[in-house]
């Protein structure tokens, strides 16, 4: 059931839950998040990260085979391509199967990222695919966290999705991509994401949804998220199933090895498709 994210967000959208979208990198990690969303009978997005994909396995090698686990699986599954700010291998991928992409073009000036993205939106629907955006910006824990200067200014939002027909708009409104300080929730502004949709009706999206708070992320699904982006705490599992396994058995074979890695982060996709109100909306 390969699709482009349009129609699972339009019905998320009309029904009042999100769909989760979390970041793989290789056909292991695609495989647990296919296998999470069939147990939880929820629709499901691959993030393929642009970054991922161009130092990992370029997009002719990696997008066919995910395309065709994709189309076995028992619910809806899209690939995106995450943050794609390189235009030109956005456009490849787009030309390799991918469903869907983002045009990452938030650096830019709004007049800039409008231009961009409109061509990317038309260049799309000749492949049946759909496109997300982003107005405003996200910072990275590593870095900087996510200020006040780095938020959607809503009216820039609403006319930007008024001139480009985007199908999702990620907005920033307190989160930040990576893994936050043990402890730490972050603060978030849902009345950006509440006056955006009132005036667009369109699909938002929520970058940074590692951490962000199980109470943060149903509010901001009643706010008008139908996209939540989770990449950090499914590869931690990952990677503290690992440490644990060879901690116990520096011995441990190295294929079951990996094979039992993917599967420890399935039940933190689970949690998050419950958290979103996803799970059982495959088939409803």
């Amino acid at each position: 059931m390969y699709e482009s994210m349009k129609g699972m967000l339009a019905k998320a959208n009309a029904e009042g839950y999100a769909v989760m979208a979390i970041n793989a990198f290789n056909l292991e990690t695609a495989r647990g998040v296919i296998t999470a969303a069939e147990e939880m009978n929820a629709p499901i997005i691959i993030d393929l990260l642009q970054d991922h994909v161009k130092s990992f396995f370029d997009c002719d090698i990696l997008t066919q085979p995910i395309i065709k686990m994709a189309q076995a699986a028992s619910v809806p599954v899209a690939i995106n391509l995450d943050h794609g700010h390189d235009i030109a291998h956005l456009k490849r991928c787009l030309h390799e199967g991918f469903s869907s992409v983002m045009c990452d073009a938030s650096a830019l000036s709004p007049e800039e990222n409008a231009r961009v993205t409109r061509g990317i939106v038309e260049l799309a629907q000749t492949y049946g695919a759909s496109v997300e955006a982003e107005v405003g910006n996200m910072g990275n824990v590593d870095g900087n966290f996510t200020d006040d200067a780095m938020y959607t200014d809503p009216d820039v939002a609403i006319k930007f999705i008024q001139e480009t027909g985007v199908d999702a708009l990620a907005v920033s409104y307190g989160s930040t991509h990576g893994d936050y300080p043990e402890g730490y929730v972050p603060t978030f502004h849902f009345d950006i994401v509440e006056k955006i949709k009132a005036a667009t009706g369109a699909p938002l999206v929520l970058h940074g949804g590692s951490g962000a708070g199980e109470e943060n992320m149903r509010r901001s699904v009643e706010a008008g998220i139908n996209k939540i982006n989770v990449g950090t705490d499914y590869m931690i599992a990952q990677r503290e199933f690992v440490a644990k396994a060879l901690a116990e058995n520096p011995g441990y074979d190295y294929p079951t090895l990996v094979e039992d890695s993917w599967k420890a982060g399935i039940e933190v996709i689970k949690r998050y498709i419950e958290i979103s109100g996803s799970a059982g909306k495959a088939r409803s």
